[in-house]
């Protein structure tokens, strides 16, 4: 933990990982600024000790504005839509890759002392796992390729300006404040949140992609330290747990006993472009972080299944518009059956 108190912006203040964090952050006395669209966000995600900002990070002139005196900056927005992207690739590319620059460039003519950019596991593509840092990229969606661009993009302009940089890679974070009400994404609050409704969870394929899965505490445990640890700097670091690499069939499984629904998921066509087996190795994280994975699968879906049954059910809000629909798209998104 930091000792001196520092001025720090976060993005994507109103969702489920920068409203954590601009919490954690604030409650070590920091002075936090807030940006968000609402795209993706809940307004009961924003604390009433930040200042906030309803801006899109593509707004570079007034981005640019609420970042002077800023010392370091945790880019979280994102419009983490990985298997939309293949259908909406504008609207994906422009909230991944140019929002992205906005905010760096921001942060850059401000100079900020660093920036932490929270990019995805998605960035590693099909290769062998557990994917570790030294892999080369292998982006095989156009979200990944805009969350690789960003990233390389980062680096060429922090390198030459003298700013310092760290990449942090979560992987599929789960808990309280995840959006449950996105049809694209987010699959064990979907399927949470059909099943409080009496609807059977969908699955893409055969269920049989295996994924790990990040209990929010335990990203923010990593996050937190990037602040200012000086061995950081110039670092990409996988973070979340490597150790129960599961099916999604499985995930389907728990969260039916946890919601005591027993009804049998329904099966679709398997979503074009979809990575078969994807975890990261989370060696790196024990070494530099002194990761250690708190809270398990089970534990994790039972929390964010008390915070939705809270908040309560709500329909799906289908707010991206298809832009390619065509035979591959899912008939589920086409017809808003979800």
């Amino acid at each position: 933990m930091s000792s001196k108190k520092l001025k720090i912006l976060v993005t994507g203040a109103a969702g489920f990982l920068g409203s954590h964090l601009a919490d954690k952050l604030s409650a070590q006395g920091h002075n936090i600024i807030g940006l968000d669209n609402m795209m993706g966000g809940y307004e009961d995600n924003i604390s009433k000790k930040i200042k906030f900002h309803k801006i899109d990070c593509c707004d570079f002139s007034k981005v640019k504005e609420v970042m002077v005196g800023v010392d370091v900056v945790y880019h979280c927005a994102a419009t983490a839509h990985e298997g939309l992207s293949v259908f909406s690739p504008y609207e994906i590319g422009k909230n991944n890759y140019l929002a992205s620059v906005s905010i760096f460039s921001a942060a850059i003519s401000n100079k900020v002392k660093r920036i932490i950019f929270c990019s995805s596991m998605a960035r590693y593509g099909s290769q062998n796992y557990p994917f570790t840092e030294d892999m080369n990229p292998n982006p095989v969606d156009p979200y990944a390729i805009a969350k690789v661009a960003a990233e390389k993009t980062l680096v060429n302009l922090c390198e030459l300006n003298k700013i310092e940089w760290v990449i942090a890679v979560p992987h599929n974070i789960i808990g309280p404040r995840q959006k449950y009400d996105d049809p694209f994404r987010n699959v064990v609050s979907i399927m949470i949140n059909r099943m409080l409704q009496n609807k059977a969870p969908i699955i893409y394929g055969d269920g049989e992609q295996k994924r790990c899965f990040s209990y929010i505490d335990d990203c923010l445990d990593c996050l937190i330290p990037m602040l200012d640890q000086k061995n950081l700097n110039k670092q990409i670091i996988n973070i979340g747990p490597d150790e129960e690499f599961v099916s999604i069939n499985k995930v389907a499984e728990i969260c039916s006993n946890i919601t005591g629904s027993n009804l049998k998921p329904i099966y679709k066509k398997e979503r074009p472009q979809e990575v078969k087996h994807a975890t990261c190795s989370a060696n790196k994280a024990r070494k530099l972080l002194n990761y250690k994975t708190k809270v398990n699968l089970n534990d994790g879906i039972q929390k964010t299944f008390d915070y939705i049954k809270k908040r309560g059910v709500r329909p799906f809000d289908y707010n991206i518009n298809i832009e390619i629909n065509n035979d591959l798209t899912p008939e589920t998104w086409k017809k808003k059956e979800i």
